[in-house]
């Protein structure tokens, strides 16, 4: 580490501590040169991680879209944000711990709505009826159709 005061590549450190939640190291540092001291972080690279659209195209993972589409759906109903939240936690772990580099905009579709299935079947119906761009009435009342299935054998 390069001292900012005068150049000098020798310091040590001073003291270590967590920041940011723990995702960094704070260190305070004291140049050998000149004795001053200053301030570094350290923080792990993440690579990014690229979303294949439907149509080929390519954009860098963002999960504050995922999070507009899962607020949308959740509209005016009795979902907490802490539960939005970690349903956006997960899901992005998920992304991150798949260890590839890219990843199908239908994969992501996918978690989100098995992520709200659980959480709110309304706000399920909404994302579903958006993500599948259901084509007339029938389709989605074949969805509904099985999701009430789904639930009658969860009862028995």
């Amino acid at each position: 580490m390069r001292c900012l005061y005068c150049n000098c590549t020798e310091s040590k450190v001073i003291d270590s501590r967590s920041a940011d939640d723990d995702r960094s190291i704070r260190r305070r540092r004291e140049c050998i040169g000149c004795g001053r001291r200053f301030t570094t972080y350290e923080t792990i690279e993440v690579a990014p991680i690229l979303v294949v659209k439907n149509d080929g195209t390519r954009q860098a993972y963002d999960m504050t879209k995922i999070r507009r589409g899962i607020i949308k759906s959740c509209e005016k109903r009795p979902v907490p944000v802490e539960k939005i939240d970690a349903l956006v936690d997960d899901i992005t772990k998920r992304v991150y711990n798949s260890m590839d580099q890219e990843i199908s905009s239908k994969e992501i579709g996918e978690m989100v709505m098995d992520g709200l299935k659980k959480l709110d079947e309304v706000a399920y119906v909404r994302y579903a009826s958006v993500y599948r761009s259901f084509k007339d009435i029938s389709s989605f009342m074949a969805e509904l159709q099985s999701m009430i299935e789904k639930k009658e054998k969860e009862n028995k």
